[in-house]
């Protein structure tokens, strides 16, 4: 889906925790700041005073990070959350048709969001939108746009288990690059996770993209060609589809002061991979260190031989 949209900035993780289980959660519901920027019905009490850093060291030149901070405004408003999502593309050497250099160039997005989140009155559900101002800049281009995300969650505290849907990026262009209208990159969302009886691990499932459901390409390495010179391409079927859209991850001692996280995103894994070579791509691991009123999180995630990406959040407890 690369090239459809504008702003994929938008569907970058830059939590950490989330990275660190595969790349996509969204039914954590505890005091971390930097959720609610990709489920807003995460938002609650509990990260009230929190304020989240983070930063990411991206494939080539490229870093992007996140801030976020939650206010307990009263008990009828509760807890509005806001947070900032930064991307620089870094620089870039500019020429003109005929090889000419004209001189260096740069790019950025920004993201701006605001969002707040009810329980719905004797219910375990609890809903959560987020406003956006998003703002590109590309050498001399420049947009302007606005989205919204809407979050719908439901949480069992008997069973210690969470259910969420989410749709994002419901928005649009108000100014264009150069007079083109480009679509926002829309995504919906369906996570479970739950805290096992016995054991201090908490395990995520999250089926991402499902509003487009053929993301898998042919490879042309696996075609077949007969001896009269046809060519059969690789065909993927329904179950090849289902893991494409999942991604799983677990937490180990989720609420201690010291906690292990994996995770493993299949389509990451099948894009990214190299026939012959065992690359571990899909991958992704990190931990999470609580020292009296701050939190660090680091994660790594590997996506082939050559790249891989580096996270790293701060969370302080400002009360």
């Amino acid at each position: 889906m690369g090239g459809k949209y504008t702003y994929q900035f938008l569907n970058l993780v830059s939590n950490p925790r989330q990275a660190a289980l595969g790349g996509k959660v969204i039914t954590n519901y505890d005091n971390d700041v930097l959720q609610p920027i990709f489920n807003p019905a995460s938002i609650n009490n509990d990260m009230s005073h929190q304020l989240a850093l983070s930063y990411v060291n991206y494939l080539g030149d490229v870093g992007y990070g996140s801030a976020a901070y939650a206010y307990k405004y009263d008990r009828y408003v509760n807890t509005i959350h806001g947070a900032i999502t930064y991307v620089n593309y870094g620089n870039f050497e500019g020429r003109d048709e005929y090889g000419n250099v004209t001189g260096d160039f740069s790019g950025s997005e920004t993201s701006l969001s605001f969002g707040w989140a009810y329980q719905i009155p004797w219910s375990d559900f609890h809903v959560g939108i987020n406003t956006k101002f998003i703002y590109s800049t590309f050498e001399s281009y420049n947009s302007v746009g606005g989205a919204f995300d809407l979050g719908l969650m439901y949480i069992d505290d008997k069973l210690d288990f969470n259910a969420a849907i989410v749709v994002r990026n419901i928005g649009a262009q108000f100014t264009t690059y150069a007079g083109q209208q480009e679509p926002l990159p829309l995504q919906v969302d369906v996570g479970l996770s739950q805290l096992l009886e016995h054991v201090p691990i908490r395990w995520h499932l999250t089926f991402e993209d499902l509003q487009y459901w053929n993301v898998s390409f042919s490879n042309p390495v696996n075609s077949e060609e007969s001896l009269d010179g046809t060519v059969t391409e690789e065909k993927d079927n329904i179950f090849k589809e289902v893991f494409r859209h999942t991604v799983v991850g677990a937490e180990l001692f989720p609420d201690g002061n010291f906690n292990i996280r994996l995770g493993y995103n299949f389509r990451r894994a099948a894009e990214m991979k190299i026939e012959e070579y065992r690359t571990f791509s899909g991958f992704s691991g990190g931990f999470a260190l609580k020292i009296n009123k701050t939190k660090i999180s680091y994660t790594f995630a590997r996506y082939t031989n050559a790249s891989h990406s580096s996270l790293l959040g701060l969370q302080f407890d400002l009360e």
